[in-house]
């Protein structure tokens, strides 16, 4: 495998990754703290607001969905490095988010990080398709249940939209039923600026809910083009509910479609329909695929993934050489480690540390859910949710608003430390708070 000539000492099965600061430097093109005290911490939100709609282009990373707003938090970073970010003003924290699960190794991890930086010497984009395309394509195929062939794109919306387009084609008919997030596109999305006419060929039906799964199916009739599931939202559905999804595809020869954006080489290497032995039609990879670099891949049996040549799927970057030796970088480290095992063990430790927190307060109305490589904080109280998220950056730990925490292989014990440490002082300050 040629993943194996990228690492001339891959670590034992027992072994956690280095930590990059362990044997790699910052760059010294990087700015410093000290070169950025010129503009105050507080006011990089302030000038965010100015140049990018809702100061950031990612939407999860806006001031008002991470804290509430931007004053007197850190809305941007310096540099990361294993599960934490500095902040411009040198503050150190422990990052529960993960950049919203795209990163599972960690941060500039250093054997994956030297990887991408000798492909680029190379060049990342040529007139003709990179070599390691093919190689890692031809991985994906052996690590992915359903994949026969495999397209790369660079987001997780677009590797969603193009099994849409794919099933689409194959099938002949229009209608989509879904339930999860698939991004921004317009083929799953009622927000703003999106045609009534798009929106009504999308039906969208509750998690778990085999009742309102067959009604869906009813109503679409012979214009079914696909079901597409997010298969874990906040806990993992029943068996009844995939089965059933399966069944009523292959009855109406429609595409089931799995998003495995997040649960992709976090909950099994090769996603949720490895973990439950249910094998889809089509399925969207992204996120952790590439710890972090921007590729995403759309994959799936022979016959339905050759209908993306009877359409037009494509993308100029699709197939840049930096993200691709990324994933064929991460794709070796699930050939030599356990990979999920450890994100399974780790998430354990994270959620179970901040229980312990939340029992060593004796803070009430708020629980830790979701399973343990993607799991949450449910406050009963939203003003209650974000001052604790705001006391818990001040105590060096940032944690998601109302979504998933995510594991990584970087969370080691000291971090589980910190975790435990920052959580606890937060619900305790906000507690003498409301005193």
């Amino acid at each position: 495998m040629v993943f194996s000539k990228l690492f001339k000492k891959p670590p034992s099965t027992e072994q956690r990754p280095p930590t990059p600061t362990e044997d790699a430097e910052p760059s010294s093109a990087d700015p410093t703290a000290e070169e950025l005290e010129e503009v105050p911490q507080e006011d990089w939100g302030v000038r965010a607001q100015r140049l990018i709609p809702g100061g950031a282009s990612t939407g999860s990373k806006r001031p008002g969905k991470l804290f509430g707003d931007s004053a007197d938090h850190p809305t941007h970073f310096l540099r990361a490095s294993g599960c934490h970010v500095e902040t411009l003003d040198g503050q150190q924290l422990v990052d529960c988010t993960m950049a919203l699960g795209s990163v599972a190794l960690g941060y500039a991890e250093p054997q994956l990080t030297r990887a991408v930086i000798e492909s680029l010497a190379n060049g990342s984009v040529s007139g003709l398709s990179p070599a390691i395309e093919v190689e890692v394509a031809a991985a994906l195929c052996g690590a992915i249940p359903c994949a026969e062939r495999v397209q790369f794109l660079k987001t997780g919306a677009e590797a969603m939209s193009a099994a849409v387009r794919i099933a689409r084609t194959y099938t002949g008919r229009d209608v989509v039923i879904g339930c999860g997030y698939f991004g921004w596109h317009d083929w799953s999305s009622d927000a703003a600026g999106v045609p009534a006419t798009a929106q009504q060929l999308f039906r969208r039906v509750p998690f778990d809910d085999v009742v309102a799964l067959d009604r869906a199916v009813s109503g679409a009739g012979d214009r079914l083009a696909a079901i597409a599931i997010e298969p874990v939202i906040e806990r993992l559905p029943s068996s009844e509910w995939i089965a059933r999804a399966r069944k009523l595809c292959d009855d109406s020869g429609a595409a089931l479609i799995f998003d495995e954006i997040k649960t992709g080489f976090r909950i099994a290497t090769g996603g949720y329909q490895q973990y439950a032995d249910v094998t889809p039609d089509l399925a969207a990879f992204g996120k952790a695929m590439a710890n972090g670099y921007p590729l995403a891949a759309v994959c799936g049996n022979a016959a339905l993934m050759d209908a993306a040549e009877k359409t037009w799927i494509s993308s100029t970057l699709a197939s840049e050489t930096g993200a691709l030796t990324a994933a064929a970088a991460v794709l070796g480290w699930h050939e030599r480690v356990d990979v999920c095992a450890s994100l399974w063990s780790n998430g354990k430790d994270m959620r179970e540390c901040v229980e312990a927190a939340i029992k060593a307060s004796g803070m009430s109305g708020v629980a830790v859910e979701g399973i343990d490589p993607m799991w949450f904080l449910r406050f009963e109280s939203p003003d209650v949710e974000t001052a604790f998220l705001r006391a818990a950056v001040r105590h060096g730990v940032l944690l998601k608003r109302g979504a998933y925490n995510f594991a990584a292989l970087a969370h080691d014990d000291d971090a589980i430390r910190e975790i435990e440490a920052g959580a606890s002082a937060a619900f305790v300050e906000i507690q003498e708070d409301d005193r």
